[in-house]
């Protein structure tokens, strides 16, 4: 694959075998625990030994995944399952890592319930700054959009601190996807990210990955996923590569509804705190407009208490009350009910691909009724 051709092409292609007369665009998904082995050279003789590591489903869709992020992919069976397997494979005891204060809450619960019992060292900053030295630190996590609040870090100023005090950089890149921005290209070490959002965007599977360009931290992650078992399977595998041939047309809609709804939300007097790093008065435009390729479909803001935000739900026709983002349907989410640390009133909307007049006259609908 080129990087000359545009998002669409790019989506389409990736990860498909070379075309052979008689045989399907995308193979359908290979069930298997055991293969048959060579019986004098056994696993040498074959990529196909055991299910665990071994999957012609899953490398294809690795390598779709890998062509878009521009690096080598391992797939796991979750986003929480990835990026957790990144933290145990590099961190040991006496490292230090930084994570972003206003990130995903199981990302910082994990890290106090379990790598602080580890012996791994802590320290947690807000994704907008300020940062602290990087000196002693062994990993600095970014997570650009931040989920919920919609910050934005400076990858590239914050990857040439970091390597200069001799850290890794990962960036966790759900909110965008690869299509949204590139973070290797921007200097990170490694990306991690949930493929069960925008990226496959259909809301049946769940899918995390890890990506870099680094061999070395390629080997510890497939060794981690191998040990540890959290393979995705081939069904989702197959599931996922099928969903991300139309990526790059379902974020171009929902990018365009997120922008019309943060325009209208920004608007209304009676909601307040609206967030979409699209908007040019919105304090991360700064950074996402030169760094993001596109601006994601998700947006924030508070409608002050837990019953408006109900009430709005109730009134809705279009948007369903749902976690989790980047679906097909418009979801909003109150994440005070999940543990984030949020006013009571506060709501991530993910937009989903419906016309955007349609989508816009139902929010205002929904509002005024609350």
């Amino acid at each position: 694959m080129t990087d000359e051709w545009g998002d669409g092409t790019r989506s389409v292609r990736a990860g498909l075998p070379a075309p052979e007369p008689g045989q399907p665009f995308l193979p359908g998904p290979v069930f298997a625990a055991p293969y048959h082995l060579d019986p004098w050279r056994g696993p040498e003789a074959t990529p196909n030994g055991y299910g665990r590591p071994d999957n012609p489903t899953r490398r294809l869709l690795e390598a779709a995944v890998g062509e878009l992020e521009g690096g080598d992919c391992r797939v796991f069976a979750s986003g929480q399952a990835a990026i957790t397997g990144l933290l145990l494979a590099v961190l040991r005891p006496g490292d230090t890592v930084l994570l972003p204060a206003d990130g995903y809450f199981p990302v910082r619960a994990f890290a106090t319930d379990t790598l602080e019992g580890i012996g791994v060292r802590v320290g947690f900053v807000p994704t907008a700054g300020p940062y602290p030295s990087f000196e002693g630190v062994r990993l600095v996590l970014l997570e650009t959009p931040a989920n919920p609040g919609l910050d934005v870090a400076d990858v590239p100023a914050l990857a040439v601190a970091a390597h200069g005090a001799g850290a890794l950089v990962a960036v966790d890149n759900t909110t965008a996807t690869p299509l949204g921005q590139r973070p290797l290209e921007l200097g990170a070490d490694v990306v991690v990210a949930s493929g069960t959002k925008a990226l496959t965007g259909h809301s049946d599977l769940l899918l995390g990955y890890v990506a870099t360009r680094s061999a070395d931290l390629l080997d510890a992650v497939t060794a981690w996923r191998t040990t540890t078992g959290g393979v995705p399977g081939p069904f989702d595998c197959w599931l996922a590569h099928r969903s991300l041939a139309t990526v790059d047309l379902r974020l171009a809609r929902q990018t365009a509804n997120a922008e019309a709804l943060a325009r209208l939300l920004a608007g209304r007097a009676d909601v307040t705190g609206v967030r979409w790093p699209g908007l040019p008065t919105d304090p991360a435009h700064a950074v996402a407009s030169v760094q993001m390729r596109r601006i994601p479909g998700v947006l924030s803001f508070d409608l002050g208490a837990a019953d408006r935000v109900a009430r709005f739900l109730d009134a809705s026709r279009l948007v369903a009350a749902a976690t989790s983002f980047g679906g097909l349907h418009t979801t909003a989410d109150r994440r005070a009910q999940w543990g984030d640390d949020t006013p009571p009133g506060f709501v991530r909307l993910s937009c989903g691909i419906e016309d955007t007049a349609d989508l816009v006259a139902d929010v205002t609908a929904a509002l005024d009724a609350a």
